[in-house]
């Protein structure tokens, strides 16, 4: 009776190291769940950056006014009836400092 005991017991003990520290273990699991959060985040910023994109395109597709305002603003084209004017605005002694 004896042996039985202590067979049980070290099948007991070696379920236990399967569940606390071998592979599929608890441990692993709460690693995967954390590295699923953290997908599941970058996911959302990846699709919310996608969508900005996406209507920034169908404006470009469809408004020449897009079009003309990025021309303006990255690349400094203007019309052929336009006057180009620069303000260089001198430096007051409040901005020296």
């Amino acid at each position: 009776m004896r042996w039985l005991v202590r067979v049980l017991i070290v099948l007991l003990v070696l379920l236990q190291y399967k569940l606390w520290a071998g592979d599929g273990s608890i441990a692993d699991v709460w690693d995967l769940y954390q590295q699923v959060q953290v997908q599941k985040q970058e996911n959302q910023v990846l699709r919310e950056r996608n969508q900005t994109l996406e209507a920034e395109v169908d404006d470009l597709k469809q408004g020449l006014g897009a079009i003309e305002e990025r021309a303006r603003e990255e690349l400094g084209m203007m019309r052929e009836d336009e006057t180009f004017y620069q303000i260089i605005e001198t430096p007051t002694s409040a901005d020296e400092r």
